[in-house]
């Protein structure tokens, strides 16, 4: 599966939520947990979904202890049942449960990003479109939220502003205050781009379809539209282009939506308005190296 979730953006992401989380070392682990204390814990499933964030729950404990053994047991993209192990890890017990909440926060919002994206894949289901995320994701997470997307069976729409161009409302609105017309704009703009750079622009009514067509657009959003207005603009484009559908899609509306035959179907809610899951950390039983004193412990 390709993604920009790499083992570096992962180690510097964790590293820091970690940092923030135990700044002095976790105090309460220091004063509870005896030093040199051994452990084990499984990570297990409250609810069912599909499992994502498996390296980076691997990442927020070893980046703890270089010595705990993390096992993932859950692939990428796998469905599961409530009560499902997806994942060990055996070893120093302060060090796991320094990382336990680090690690629960990440896999927790991933794989409820994952399962959500699901529910709307499988919606659209025998349809021909594919769903999407957006920018609207979690500041600094980007990478990790559209891997879940991905691990959900969802479509990544351009990573940043940087790899493609996506002509909105407010962008249009400041060109032609500069006088041209909304085709004179697109084309002017599509003589700038290099031959592989892809061009969107969004739209809001049928009457701009045309002139964005004539400008060049290899793809054109249909933001809000009503059903019936989704269905005559994809007869308006005819295959000169893609067709994007966008703006308030639930899991309610994306059937309709997709049936209407547009190509794609952006869905900003994957992750500006998902539900973490239910998953829990269940440590089981300790075992200290020998036994000691209160003393020793005092000291610990």
């Amino acid at each position: 599966m390709h993604t920009l979730l790499t083992s570096e953006v992962i180690d510097r992401a964790v590293a820091a939520a970690l940092a923030e989380d135990a700044p002095w070392g976790d105090l309460t682990s220091a004063v509870f947990i005896p030093e040199g204390t051994q452990t084990t814990a499984r990570l297990v499933a409250r609810e069912p979904g599909v499992f994502a964030g498996g390296a980076v729950l691997a990442s927020a404990f070893t980046q703890c202890g270089a010595g705990l053994d993390v096992r993932v047991l859950c692939a990428e993209g796998q469905t599961f049942e409530p009560d499902a192990v997806l994942a060990t890890v055996a070893g120093d017990a302060r060090a796991i449960l320094r990382g336990e909440r680090i690690a629960l926060n990440f896999v927790q919002r991933l794989s409820g990003i994952a399962t959500q994206t699901a529910r709307f894949v499988a919606a659209v289901e025998g349809t021909g479109a594919r769903i999407a995320d957006t920018r609207k994701t979690t500041p600094g997470l980007r990478a990790f939220e559209r891997h879940a997307v991905r691990c959900g069976g969802g479509s990544n729409h351009r990573y940043s502003l940087s790899d493609a161009v996506l002509a909105k409302d407010n962008h249009l609105a400041v060109l032609l205050a500069t006088g041209l017309t909304l085709e004179e704009a697109i084309r002017t703009a599509r003589q700038r781009l290099g031959h592989t750079t892809h061009l969107e622009v969004e739209v809001d009514t049928l009457a701009q379809i045309e002139p964005v067509l004539a400008g060049g657009a290899d793809t054109i959003m249909l933001d809000n539209f009503s059903l019936a207005d989704l269905r005559r603009g994809v007869e308006l484009i005819a295959g000169r282009a893609q067709v994007e559908a966008s703006g308030g899609v639930s899991l309610d509306s994306v059937r309709a939506i997709a049936e209407t035959g547009v190509d794609l179907i952006s869905v900003g809610a994957l992750t500006h308005a998902v539900r973490s899951l239910d998953l829990g950390l269940d440590v089981g039983e300790m075992v200290q190296p020998h036994r000691r004193s209160a003393e020793d412990l005092a000291r610990a």
